[in-house]
């Protein structure tokens, strides 16, 4: 193939019209991808431990990817989707965060964190045990999951309160 032939795919390719497909109306945070060596026991868990909910999921050529996220979040999705490639098959855990890279996720009750740490512990993924820390950070305990990676459960962090600070109150957000 010439230089001449992949400019013109290049070209055919780039003046093609783009499906009409929903987005947001200004750049957004979309998601995070982390890698995983099994993608069922992956959203098992993460549908045990976390309250995110499977959104979609699918398989291709290179793997299986799954996307987890909040169903009241619609209008402004964030993701986690999970990916099982292939070519990773045998090597092991795939886990990228840790020890203290971490997926945040805050509770409204404080009593959530017993819970999910006890739930946690008996499942044998329990990584931190609850504890209070110093503000802004509040009541914490942290788990494992099937890969290694870190995710936080908190309650009192202030993430909530500092967004509506500074973003909420007549602050026009796209």
């Amino acid at each position: 193939m010439t230089a001449t032939t992949i400019e013109a795919q290049d070209q055919h390719a780039s003046s093609a019209p783009e499906p009409a497909v929903p987005g947001p109306a200004t750049p957004r945070w979309t998601h995070i991808a982390l890698p995983v060596q099994d993608i069922e026991a992956s959203v098992e868990w993460y549908g045990r431990f976390t309250p995110l909910k499977l959104l979609d999921k699918r398989s291709d050529h290179m793997g299986h990817a799954a996307w987890l996220g909040h169903e009241d979040q619609y209008d402004k999705p964030f993701i986690l989707v999970l990916v099982q490639m292939f070519e990773d098959e045998g090597k092991g855990k795939m886990g990228v965060l840790g020890p203290f890279a971490h997926i945040g996720i805050e509770v409204p009750e404080r009593e959530a964190v017993d819970e999910m740490a006890a739930q946690a512990g008996e499942a044998g993924c329990l990584w931190w045990t609850p504890r209070e820390m110093p503000p802004p950070i509040g009541y914490i305990c942290a788990l494992h999951d099937p890969d290694g990676n870190v995710i936080e459960i908190s309650h009192g962090q202030g993430v909530y309160s500092k967004a509506q600070e500074v973003w909420g109150n007549g602050h026009q957000v796209s």
